[in-house]
């Protein structure tokens, strides 16, 4: 019984240390230094809002004139956002200030999120923010998904 266990144990460590462990794959992002923010002119962004059921929605308005029709939705398929993103930043005011932000609701999940962030990478924009919704987003949000 006793070589069995001293070959089990060497077949373990064997191919612990054999085997190639998986690399963690990370999104570096790049933090602001100080505190508080700055203010973006509504022209300069676009912003995303991670719904329930894998919907997306996206607008570029000021927060006190937004209504409901103003949110348009988009699929996260077929590199449909990165080319959205890409527009508009050609549209912008200053495209070297353009700003994406996503806003994940309490229904979204973790996989959109994630798909959020390569389509920033394809996208090449490294201006992105995360943030929660606001109450007026928040009102509209509800009215949009019922």
């Amino acid at each position: 019984m006793t070589p069995m266990v001293d070959l089990g144990f060497l077949l373990i460590t064997f191919f612990m240390l054999s085997t190639n462990f998986s690399k963690p794959n990370v999104v570096d992002l790049g933090l602001p230094a100080g505190e508080g923010g700055t203010e973006i002119n509504y022209k300069n962004q676009l912003t995303f809002v991670l719904g329930k059921d894998n919907r997306v929605f996206y607008y570029q308005k000021e927060l006190k004139n937004l209504s409901v029709k103003d949110w348009k939705e988009i699929s996260l398929e077929n590199l449909n956002i990165s080319n959205l993103i890409t527009s508009y930043k050609k549209g912008a005011p200053s495209s070297e200030n353009f700003t994406v932000i996503i806003k994940p609701t309490d229904d979204s999940n973790y996989k959109n999120f994630v798909d959020m962030l390569d389509e920033m990478t394809l996208a090449q924009n490294e201006r992105y923010g995360i943030s929660d919704l606001k109450k007026e987003e928040e009102k509209l949000y509800t009215q949009i998904i019922k």
